[in-house]
């Protein structure tokens, strides 16, 4: 059955203060990250990848950057996205936020934590 149940999946903690949850498919994976490190007083690092992104705000509140663009303030509701090998980073605004990221393709480095 196409279903996982958050309680289900398997927990992985690529850092600390972080827990990510995934679902995929051959062409697409969704993760649903859990911040707990905030908030922060400095944006993580700039990153890119291959990958194309959207992003859905489920809870909290974050800083999104992107290069050659201004920061933008993010709360429950918000989205992004993110092009193909853009540099992009988000800055903890609040203690906790649930940030729910879709990829394409998959990102087989998740898969293969």
């Amino acid at each position: 059955m196409p279903v996982l149940h958050y309680n289900d999946a398997k927990i992985q903690h690529p850092a600390p203060g972080l827990e990510r949850r995934l679902v995929h498919l051959d062409k697409l994976l969704t993760a649903v990250l859990d911040f707990s490190n905030g908030p922060q007083t400095e944006p993580d690092p700039m990153h890119s990848h291959p990958h194309e992104q959207t992003c859905y705000i489920a809870d909290g509140e974050v800083l999104f950057f992107m290069e050659e663009e201004e920061p933008v303030h993010l709360k429950q509701g918000d989205m992004f996205y993110v092009p193909s090998n853009k540099m992009h980073c988000i800055q903890l605004l609040t203690e906790k936020a649930r940030l729910i990221d879709s990829f394409s393709p998959v990102r087989e480095d998740f898969i293969g934590y």
